[in-house]
């Protein structure tokens, strides 16, 4: 608690400090405070001083969205020493919480008529390597030049957004870019990459049964894969990447963004932040770039060994 309140007392004051940790049964009078600041620090004292440092480099530096693992997480990758129950102890007295997500609003719209492809995926999450199964799906943005919308593809193995779009509409291109970026995004590191195989899986939006896309998918040996209507377990990951990204960065209700502009600026940070930097625990809390590069690191071994 003294560590805490040394953090913030130029800021708020001793006093008021008190007050607001007695309300959550954090017992510490300002004279207690005061007193112990004159005898020497105890070990125990000088190490969370130190870590409460550690703490909030990690949890402003991402976002403001780490809870409690992955800033422990964070800490092991940097080499810093500290237990997880003094990582939540720090974070508790410091105020730190992680982002929360909150319950999506439907965008799937599907075209009555239209020619569905079949659902390959069957819900199979578990991969072992990229470009095998791609996913897609799109949600939307208020801001104060009207609704924008933004589209993610990723890749399921690594978890990796290979592609989006940040449209002020969503017909068929806000899908169809995303898909075309995705391509070139491969083709930087394998100018061999065609598509060819990789399934496409998505809802059953109209987006998605569109000529165009459907062509796009046609033209790079892609296959489509869509789920069945109305079920979102069908199109989990994705599902759940789009609920990271607006309780990560767009934080409904917290900001009022401006325009398209500004929220395509924001979104690129994001998406960089997430592939190169974000931790994932179904990823052994590694970023999807660095299991990507595990994983091809690890298909150069046997080679290298031959």
């Amino acid at each position: 608690m003294v560590a805490y309140i040394d953090a913030f007392k130029h800021q708020f004051g001793v006093e008021p400090i008190c007050r607001v940790l007695r309300d959550h049964d954090y017992q510490i009078a300002p004279s207690t405070y005061y007193a112990f600041k004159k005898r020497p620090l105890s070990a125990r004292a000088m190490s969370d001083q130190r870590l409460l440092v550690e703490v909030r480099g990690v949890f402003y530096a991402n976002y403001e969205c780490y809870g409690i693992r992955k800033v422990w997480q964070e800490l092991k990758h940097r080499r810093v020493a500290a237990g997880r129950d003094q990582v939540a102890r720090i974070m508790r007295l410091a105020g730190l919480r992680g982002a929360t997500r909150r319950k999506r609003v439907r965008t799937t719209y599907p075209e009555v008529g239209a020619t569905r492809a079949p659902d390959l995926v069957q819900r199979n999450w578990s991969l072992e390597a990229p470009d095998t199964v791609w996913v897609s799906d799109f949600t939307y943005v208020a801001s104060r030049e009207g609704t924008v919308y933004v589209s993610f593809l990723q890749d399921v193995f690594s978890r990796r957004i290979l592609g989006f779009t940040v449209a002020t509409s969503m017909g068929a291109q806000l899908v169809t870019k995303a898909l075309d970026q995705a391509i070139s995004v491969r083709k930087r590191t394998n100018p061999s990459f065609t598509g060819q195989g990789v399934i496409v899986h998505s809802d059953a939006g109209s987006q998605y049964t569109s000529l165009a896309f459907s062509q796009k998918l046609l033209d790079h040996g892609m296959a489509g894969s869509i789920g069945r209507v109305g079920t979102a377990y069908d199109n989990a990951l994705i599902e759940s990447t789009i609920g990271l990204y607006k309780a990560e960065l767009i934080r409904p209700g917290g900001r009022a963004w401006t325009s398209r502009q500004e929220i395509e600026t924001a979104t690129t940070a994001w998406v960089a932040w997430f592939n190169e930097r974000r931790l994932h625990s179904k990823l052994g809390y590694l970023s999807p770039v660095k299991y990507e590069a595990a994983y091809n690191q690890n298909l150069d071994l046997p080679r290298q060994a031959a």
